[in-house]
């Protein structure tokens, strides 16, 4: 009698719940996502491990432990629901209703230009349901590490890093940040040194705004002797308005106070630092069939999107985006 075949003897709610497991590296946690109880998800995991024939997970005390034979399964799996998805989002696109999750995280410095990618997006794909997790980079760092997010769109990604694959799509200028009046702007050839006397409002340890500040300030062999934390790029932003002192924000995060004249920029040599705005997700991760149509989708757009972003500031123009779930009868 031939042995049968797994083709007969997986089923795909077995690894639904494998992936769960694997993901979650937590049988509580699993069923938790899933809905279902603890027994339940300890019954298909075995189920499965008797169909391959081998342990998946051990338990040590109370760590899970993933075997050889679960990666295996997890690649495995995953190029199995991306084809699951691929066509799914073929028979949509058949019949105009594309539709799926798209799960994003953004470096709190994006936030000024990622909601405008999803309303562009969305204006297009409207059945497509976009979540945003707003971070700092070291957040973002580890996010990418978890695989939590379908894609991450941060400044400044790891160089040494061969296991993302990233797509620039804006340029991102960090410039000095003075309130209007500020003796700096009248002075002769200002330096970053000048700018140093002065207390530097700045983000948490880790930010990547921060830290590009702060490579270009040992480069020059300057101390960042005076800074002060404050939590968000608002409230910095608020503090050298009060003439609490100065910073290096993203050119994008203030150009509606630059316009307005509440703030000012100050022309210092070394600046503006360059960096790009990219979408980085792991390199083996395989991106899901909605991922995919977003990066095919502002990979078609950069042109406008840079225009866009260098415009001077005004009312966004309709662009087909119907803020409603059911448009008006």
């Amino acid at each position: 009698m031939t042995t049968p075949s797994l083709l007969n003897r997986l089923t795909f709610r077995q690894l639904q719940v494998f992936q769960a497991v694997h993901g979650q590296q937590s049988y509580s946690r699993a069923a938790e996502r899933l809905g279902l109880t603890q027994p339940a998800v300890s019954a298909q995991i075995r189920q499965l491990e008797q169909a391959l024939g081998q342990p998946l997970f051990k338990y040590s005390g109370k760590t899970l432990h993933v075997l050889p034979a679960a990666d295996a399964l997890a690649a495995s799996t995953q190029a199995i629901f991306g084809q699951v998805s691929r066509l799914q989002m073929a028979l949509s696109d058949m019949d105009g209703t594309i539709s799926g999750e798209l799960n994003l995280a953004a470096v709190s410095t994006a936030q000024y230009v990622v909601p405008h990618l999803i309303a562009r997006f969305r204006a297009h794909y409207p059945n497509v349901q976009v979540r945003l997790q707003v971070c700092n980079r070291s957040q973002a760092l580890e996010r990418l590490a978890a695989r939590r997010d379908d894609l991450v769109i941060m400044a400044m990604v790891p160089e040494d890093d061969d296991n993302l694959v990233f797509m620039p799509f804006l340029e991102n200028e960090l410039i000095p940040i003075v309130w209007p009046g500020h003796p700096l702007l009248e002075a002769h050839s200002p330096t970053l040194e000048d700018l140093a006397r002065h207390y530097l409002l700045m983000r948490e340890s880790g930010s990547g705004v921060r830290t590009a500040f702060e490579e270009l300030a040992a480069e020059q062999d300057v101390a960042l002797q005076h800074t002060m934390e404050l939590g968000t790029n608002e409230a910095i932003k608020q503090g050298v308005m009060a003439h609490l002192g100065v910073t290096v924000l993203p050119r994008l995060s203030v150009r509606l106070e630059l316009g307005a004249g509440l703030l000012a920029e100050l022309s210092l040599p070394g600046f503006p630092l360059r960096r790009s705005w990219c979408t980085v997700y792991p390199r083996d991760r395989f991106p899901t069939p909605v991922t995919e149509l977003f990066l095919r989708f502002v990979r078609e757009r950069l042109g406008e999107i840079e225009a866009h972003f260098k415009a001077t500031p005004q009312p966004m123009p309709d662009h087909g985006v119907v803020c409603l779930p059911i448009p008006p009868g």
